[in-house]
């Protein structure tokens, strides 16, 4: 009998034991999940704080009048707290800002609650109008409607201030976007008004105002490694890195010679005596070899293909007029397709073929962007069937250099957009 209650306090002890090491263990479990879950909820407050920190360095550095000048990192906040913890924000200025008319900033910002530390940074570039594959602040010209058709492709990111005509079933192949409320359909919308929005479209977005003068490229064409020219200009453009220039006033017939150092030339009406004697018109096509900005104070022409010698290089073309840009009937034959390869901008006026009623064209194939006050035309259709009746059929293709490398002294708007986003 004493061997058996012996036994059965043993036992007792041994269950005894057994429960307090599972309750330890168990407790001792539940703290260290407890920390461990306090340390994930500090870390991701940290990284809270952080981001807060770039949304506010970033919304600080486009409320600037001009973009900040050197190239020394300066903090924007110190210690800022809030809710979730503390940040520090450093903004350190490319190194390339001197000499590069876009400029680049690096945002790094810093955040802690309680201990733990996270690290972010944003990587930002001056917004350009070079980023769009089509821009417009209207979409029609002395106040008619210009359409978008069937069989019409715009691969890239694609805007205007206005509202988009749609007939048939054109093709946009990246971000749209609108300012208007609504898209104005030629037949009322689907099915028979059915255009593809890959990445959909976005509607009553704030409009971005246009510049009326290339004031950059004007002042960069002035200096010692520009080319300023007046009146009546021809340029083409050779594979082997120079150019050809017809200037009646400079002396320059079929002139060869090198690219302007900086990528800057610039064609001014000519003014006599304070009249106008010349329009500052410019003709373009060749192929180019290297970086070069073309203005004009009136008009740029295009009078042939226009193309890079390496479209996978650093060949990068930038034609601004203050006016017009217009494509010459005679830039390619009736039913011949043309190539321009650049990103182009009509800052007052339009993009436009000439006379573009009057004869059947090709494919119009654009490796760039067209960038417009009011919306041009390059054709004309058939409302009924949606096919077209003269002119161009349209091809334009965004290339996807000039997010980060647009031509030399494109004009930039007055935002900034990001490039890469990463946790350090």
């Amino acid at each position: 009998m004493k061997n058996r209650k012996g036994f059965i306090l043993i036992f007792a002890y041994a269950v005894v034991s057994v429960i307090v090491i599972l309750v330890a263990a168990y407790v001792a479990r539940s703290v260290n999940e407890m920390r461990t879950a306090v340390r994930e909820k500090d870390s991701a407050s940290a990284l809270y704080a952080a981001e807060a920190g770039i949304d506010i360095a970033f919304d600080w550095l486009k409320s600037q009048p001009s973009p900040p000048a050197g190239t020394a990192p300066f903090s924007v906040t110190g210690g800022t707290t809030l809710a979730t913890g503390t940040y520090t924000v450093i903004i350190d200025p490319d190194d390339s800002n001197p000499a590069s008319f876009t400029k680049r900033y690096k945002i790094t910002a810093t955040g802690l609650c309680n201990g733990s530390t996270r690290k972010v940074s944003l990587e930002v570039v001056q917004d350009n109008f070079s980023r769009h594959v089509w821009f417009t602040d209207s979409e029609t010209f002395n106040g008619a409607s210009v359409w978008f058709i069937t069989n019409d492709s715009l691969n890239g990111p694609v805007h205007t201030n206005g509202s988009f005509n749609i007939s048939g079933s054109p093709w946009f192949g990246d971000e749209t976007s609108e300012s208007g409320s609504a898209i104005n359909y030629m037949h009322g919308g689907p099915p028979n008004d059915n255009p593809t929005f890959v990445e959909g479209i976005s509607f009553n977005v704030e409009p971005t105002s246009m510049p009326t003068r290339a004031t950059s490229l004007r002042a960069a064409a002035a200096t010692s490694g520009g080319m300023r020219l007046y009146g009546e200009t021809t340029v083409v453009l050779n594979s082997n890195g120079t150019m050809n220039v017809t200037n009646s006033n400079a002396g320059y017939n079929n002139t060869n010679m090198a690219l302007p150092a900086n990528g800057a030339l610039f064609v001014e009406n000519r003014i006599v005596s304070r009249r106008l004697t010349e329009y500052g018109n410019v003709n373009v096509r060749g192929t180019l070899n290297g970086r070069l900005s073309i203005g004009a104070n009136n008009n740029i022409n295009i009078a042939g293909n226009v193309t890079y010698n390496n479209s996978a290089s650093t060949d990068m073309l930038g034609l601004i007029a203050e006016r017009d840009l217009i494509i010459k009937q005679n830039a390619c034959a009736n039913g011949g397709d043309l190539t321009i390869q650049a990103s182009m901008m009509a800052m007052s006026d339009s993009f436009y073929l000439e006379n573009y009623s009057s004869s059947m064209k090709g494919t119009l194939n654009v490796l760039g962007g067209i960038i417009q006050k009011e919306r041009g035309a390059v054709g004309t259709f058939n409302t009924s069937t949606n096919i077209k009746a003269s002119g161009f059929t349209k091809n334009y293709v965004y290339d996807e250099r000039l997010r980060t490398t647009p031509p030399p002294f494109f004009p930039t708007t007055e935002d900034f957009i990001p490039v890469s986003w990463r946790e350090e």
